[in-house]
């Protein structure tokens, strides 16, 4: 079975919450207290939702940091899933 890698949640953040209340990237960024290019990186998956922009974004209304890291985290453990493991053995104790 293969499983869907979790939307980014930079495109979460720029087609949800953006979006629907009619802000630029720059003054997104700007009340974010962040830089532009910084917050686009984000926006089109070219970099992490950060525990700071996390943070930043919870004490600016817009749902809980941990929510935010939660997302980033699944779609990173998707993404690597999907990338397949090197051949990896048990830790087991040595005889």
């Amino acid at each position: 079975m293969v499983l869907k890698t979790p939307v980014h949640p930079g495109e979460i953040l720029r087609e949800d919450v953006l979006a629907d209340l009619g802000l630029s990237v720059g003054e997104a960024a700007s009340r974010l207290g962040i830089s532009r290019v910084t917050l686009s990186r984000v926006l089109h998956g070219h970099a992490r939702v950060s525990p700071n922009l996390a943070i930043c974004l919870e004490e600016a209304g817009v749902g809980t940091a941990r929510a935010w890291l939660a997302m980033q985290s699944a779609h990173d453990l998707a993404a690597e899933r999907a990338a397949g493991l090197p051949t990896v053995r048990k830790l087991d104790p040595v005889a």
